[in-house]
C-alpha cells in the first residue's frame, strides 16, 4: 500500500499553506501522519555516522547536502519491536520549530510512507489519555481516513521536547 517516494516528494513539493494535508507514515501495524509543511523531503534509507553517548532511538548523523542532519528511529523512540531495514525504510527530513523560534531539522526513520491526505484539523478527534509508547503531548489528535485511524503527531514538541532536549541530557549539553 505504500506509494512511490517520488510520487509523495512531487505531493509535498505542489502543497500550499492554504490546505490541512498530512503525510503519512507506517511504523509497525500503525498508521502517523506528520503536517504536510513541516516535511522538507524523503529520502531511502542509508547509513549513519554514528554520535556516542546519545540515547538508543539516536541513529547517528547524514550529510544532506552539506547540512548535518540527526537522525532518530521512531520505531525505537516509540518503543515498538525492532524491524529490519529495507528497500521500504526511509527517513523524512522534517523541520521543527523550538520556543526562540530557531529552525532545526531531523531525519525520523519509520517503515514506509503511505500518502497524503487533506485533514481538518477542526475534525481531529482527542486521543485517549493513556499511557502507551506515544505520549500524548506529542499527538494533535486522531483522523480516520478511509476507514483507518491516523495517529497525528506534533512534530514541534516531539523533536524539541521529546528528542532534542532528551539528547542533550544524555550528553550533558546545555
Amino acid at each position: 500500500m505504500e506509494k512511490n517516494i517520488d510520487s509523495i516528494q512531487e505531493q509535498i513539493e505542489q502543497s500550499n499553506e492554504d490546505n490541512d494535508q498530512m503525510l503519512t507514515f507506517v511504523l509497525g501495524k500503525e498508521e502517523y501522519g506528520v503536517d504536510i509543511l513541516r516535511v522538507q523531503e524523503i529520502k531511502g534509507w542509508e547509513r549513519t555516522t554514528p554520535i556516542p553517548n546519545t540515547p538508543d532511538y539516536v541513529m547517528g548523523v547524514i550529510n544532506l547536502r552539506g547540512a548535518i542532519v540527526p537522525t532518530i528511529d521512531l520505531r525505537v523512540r516509540f518503543k515498538l519491536p525492532e524491524v529490519t531495514y529495507d528497500e521500504t525504510t526511509v527517513v523524512i527530513i522534517v523541520r521543527s520549530e523550538d520556543a526562540v523560534g530557531t529552525q532545526k531539522i531531523i531525519g525520523l526513520v519509520v517503515d514506509g510512507v503511505s500518502d497524503v491526505y487533506s485533514v481538518n484539523n477542526d475534525e481531529l478527534q482527542a486521543s485517549p489519555e493513556m499511557s502507551g509508547t506515544v505520549q500524548s503531548e506529542y499527538v494533535s489528535g486522531l483522523a480516520t481516513i478511509n476507514e483507518k485511524l491516523i495517529i497525528v503527531l506534533r512534530v514541534d514538541p516531539l523533536i524539541n521536547e521529546g528528542i532534542i532536549d532528551s539528547i542533550k541530557k544524555a550528553i550533558n549539553i546545555d
